[in-house]
């Protein structure tokens, strides 16, 4: 939103329903953000993809 982007856009983005749902990120500034990503490690390890269970691929496809 500081940089000109508007709310519905960004509700979008986030999967919100209405725009007013975006309403509490409205407190946390980009430099809050970047406060809080510098707290974090990176992942370790390969990220693979996901492969659900043989018995739920198997439920999935009778359906």
């Amino acid at each position: 939103m500081q940089v000109g982007v508007h709310r519905s856009v960004i509700a979008l983005w986030l999967g919100h329903e209405r725009a007013e749902m975006t309403q509490i990120y409205v407190e946390a500034t980009l430099a809050m953000k970047e406060q809080a990503l510098a707290m974090t490690s990176p992942r370790t390890g390969d990220p693979g993809r996901n492969q659900p269970p043989e018995n739920l691929l198997a439920f999935l496809g009778s359906r």
